[in-house]
């Protein structure tokens, strides 16, 4: 991982830092603006893509099935980049109306599998919370090395097996997308504008999917949805997990936690090449994002690379993020993320 020199703007001043945080929202306000034409490129660039991309791999399915599953690649790529889509409008990013913020943004769950309404309240808490070791329990589970050291035997094997990569990136991403986000009771018995939101997402995609059924059978639709959807959710769960679990990151208790450091400090930035940028979305410019909700996708790399006060940010290359998978627990007495040799 290569980490820059940080500038003076990223030097704490003040209580909590504040003038530096107002600094910094000063340079990325205006990159907040939404520009409409370049909001519909992208979503014609991702939702319609992708239908494209699903009709190819029914045709093909006369075709051996290696062909059809190569197909699924950049399918379930329009599904990430439709994903973004989504994440944006749930930001408030996006477009400048509301109205299509919101519709397009549940169009958009029919092709990512998750509920507009729920996500939106969802993922706002992890913007929240992100970085505050005392309000853990929105993310992928990280816990101490102390916690660790005092679990029971099977506290500790139920944590090693919910952190070992098999499960991570290939069970859970298909569980939590295909089982977990059809169920309302996920949403808080106080939130049941997003119970509604789930059912309701529930109720179209049945409909949808019985329009394909009826169209092509269920062998079929199971042959294309499933590769794609287990690629898309495995990505998707990838840059969730890099953006914010690398080794230099940040984690603080109630009282010294930072919204700057943790979104400068605790926020990737995930160098990827340009055609898996452009399939991402851009988001592995995750430091922005945190930053500021209200910066679209669009406009993350400009935001970036115009202001030098981003030279400092974690860095992560393709090869440096696959190493973070041996990152396991968080080591709060050296302020890092250590892997089960640690305990040694």
């Amino acid at each position: 991982m290569t980490i820059l020199n940080a500038t003076p703007l990223l030097e704490p001043t003040g209580e909590c830092g504040a003038p530096r945080l107002d600094a910094l929202k000063r340079v990325v306000a205006a990159y907040e603006r939404p520009d409409d034409r370049r909001a519909w490129f992208e979503f014609a660039t991702s939702l319609p893509p992708f239908v494209l991309c699903c009709w190819l791999m029914y045709r093909t399915l006369e075709l051996p099935y290696w062909v059809t599953l190569v197909l699924a690649i950049p399918t379930a790529g329009f599904v990430v980049r439709t994903f973004i889509v989504q994440h944006d409008c749930g930001h408030g990013s996006f477009f400048g109306s509301r109205r299509a913020r919101d519709w397009v943004g549940r169009l958009c769950s029919l092709v990512t599998l998750v509920p507009f309404g729920y996500f939106r309240y969802f993922h706002g808490t992890h913007h929240a919370t992100s970085g505050k070791l005392d309000r853990r329990g929105v993310d992928l589970e990280t816990i101490t090395v102390r916690e660790y050291l005092e679990r029971t035997p099977l506290g500790r094997l139920h944590y090693r097996i919910a952190r070992n990569p098999i499960v991570l990136f290939l069970v859970a991403p298909l569980l939590y997308f295909i089982v977990a986000l059809r169920v309302p009771a996920l949403a808080p018995r106080s939130r049941m504008r997003d119970r509604w939101s789930i059912l309701l997402t529930d109720v179209a995609l049945f409909v949808v999917a019985g329009f394909v059924i009826h169209a092509v059978g269920v062998v079929p639709l199971l042959k294309v949805q499933l590769p794609v959807t287990a690629i898309a959710s495995t990505t998707g769960m990838w840059m969730f997990y890099v953006q914010h679990q690398f080794e230099d990151t940040y984690w603080a208790r109630d009282g010294e936690w930072d919204y700057a450091r943790a979104a400068l400090e605790g926020s990737s930035y995930y160098a990827l090449p340009a055609v898996l940028e452009w399939f991402t979305g851009y988001i592995g410019l995750h430091h922005v994002h945190h930053l500021s909700t209200l910066v679209p996708s669009y406009r993350l790399t400009p935001c970036h690379r115009e202001n030098d006060v981003f030279a400092g940010v974690p860095r992560l290359g393709f090869v440096d993020g696959l190493r973070c998978m041996r990152l396991k627990l968080w080591d709060e007495e050296n302020g890092r993320l250590v892997g089960w040799s640690h305990l040694r």
